[in-house]
């Protein structure tokens, strides 16, 4: 495994996939994996934390590599360069294994790996990835996305996830689970669970009758809030509502209204022990079987797991 570090990376970023690997060697000494760090730097990087991480191997290190992994991205998501535009498509066409961790998903997809195929990177950046290569299905509902020969990962946290799988797929769920006891994280997380992301809502002015509307409707979430409804607080048509409710906030009210009943419900069920029937009448979805319908759909998971997982203490 060569891992690229690259000036700005985090300690994180560049450790995440260092541990996995490296965990491996120890929990089975017997097999033949080893990790190597490789920069286009002289020998040493500056780290995000104003570390200087010292000797790196040259870019040769992945020029033989099985796997090569792109363990972040600057936030600012420059254009790849071409030199490790380069090395990605050779080290592809030989054989190895392309693995873009959290941002590093947008150097993968720069480089023309990801063309035509499904995708994950940092909820943050999807739109950025998205105006860039429409070309590329993103799927926001998935921790990491796995073709065999490319891979990417959600944020942050998601790179253990994801290198925890390659380690399930090259070694089995023997190895992967003691790697993940000696860890002391979960030996498995869901492919298909929801990156988490609170949903700001679009600011408006004032004296805006989409503004006042929306002010409204989030006080009355419990309540029925049809298109015919939410355009007759604005004194508006039903269409001219609904035409101006998307310039202003990007979705139709339908989109809108759900949006916030689901991140109402995401509150209550990681702040309250209200049960999910007396919390899916609050967010106005009628029944819990309607608000699972939609939390599922949403997020990929339950309301039961959701709050498990992320309940407040």
């Amino acid at each position: 495994m060569a891992i690229y570090a690259f000036d700005g990376v985090s300690s994180f970023h560049l450790a995440a996939p260092q541990l996995v690997f490296g965990e491996v060697r120890r929990v089975s000494p017997r097999t033949p994996w080893t990790t190597t760090l490789w920069s286009f730097t002289e020998n040493a990087v500056t780290l995000a934390e104003g570390y200087r991480l010292s000797g790196l191997s040259g870019p040769d290190a992945a020029a033989t590599a099985d796997i090569v992994v792109v363990p972040s991205w600057p936030e600012d998501l420059p254009e790849l360069d071409a030199r490790l535009d380069e090395l990605l498509t050779a080290a592809h066409a030989r054989g190895a294994t392309i693995v873009g961790l959290c941002l590093g998903a947008v150097a993968v997809a720069d480089s023309g790996l990801l063309a035509g195929r499904t995708a994950v990177t940092h909820w943050a950046a999807m739109e950025a990835l998205k105006s860039r290569h429409s070309d590329i299905d993103l799927d926001s509902l998935v921790l990491y996305v796995d073709h065999g020969d490319v891979m990417t990962s959600a944020g942050t946290v998601s790179a253990v996830d994801a290198c925890l799988h390659l380690v399930r797929e090259r070694l089995g769920a023997d190895v992967a689970n003691d790697v993940a006891r000696s860890l002391v994280v979960a030996p498995h997380r869901d492919g298909g669970q929801a990156q988490y992301t609170r949903r700001p809502v679009p600011t408006t002015p004032a004296d805006n009758p989409i503004g006042d509307v929306i002010a409204w409707a989030l006080g009355h979430l419990d309540e029925s809030l049809t298109v015919e409804r939410l355009a007759a607080h604005a004194c508006m048509s039903t269409r001219s509502f609904v035409r101006n409710f998307k310039i202003a906030t990007g979705a139709t009210p339908a989109q809108w209204v759900l949006t916030q009943r689901l991140d109402a419900a995401r509150v209550l069920l990681e702040t309250t022990d209200l049960a999910v029937d007396t919390i899916a009448r609050r967010c106005g979805f009628g029944s819990s079987v309607t608000m699972r319908q939609n939390f599922a759909t949403a997020f990929a998971t339950s309301p039961a797991r959701y709050r498990q997982q992320f309940r407040r203490t």
